[in-house]
């Protein structure tokens, strides 16, 4: 479901930058693009949840160091692709 989720997040961060481009309203695909940056992490825990009760502890020992640096590093992107068509239109502003 992350995956999901993940590329929707991805989809939405795009079409908020190409209609920020266009000089459209944008906002709502930023809104949408950062719901779907939480529901990814939301799915992703849950998966971890899930590895926890059934004591699956090679899977959290292969997969959980490496998707926490992945998963920082893209919600931190994500969050800077969203918030820039505000920070351009505050600088035209100035």
């Amino acid at each position: 479901m992350f995956i999901i989720f993940g590329v929707i997040a991805i989809v939405a961060t795009f079409i908020n930058l190409y209609m920020y481009k266009a000089g459209k309203d944008y906002k709502l695909a930023m809104a949408i693009g950062l719901s779907f940056t939480a529901l990814t992490l939301c799915s992703e825990y849950s998966l971890v949840s899930r590895w926890v009760k059934v004591e699956d502890w090679s899977a959290l020992g292969d997969v959980v160091p490496g998707m926490e640096r992945a998963l920082w590093f893209l919600t931190i992107v994500s969050i800077l692709l969203n918030i820039t068509p505000i920070l351009l239109e505050l600088k035209g502003k100035k």
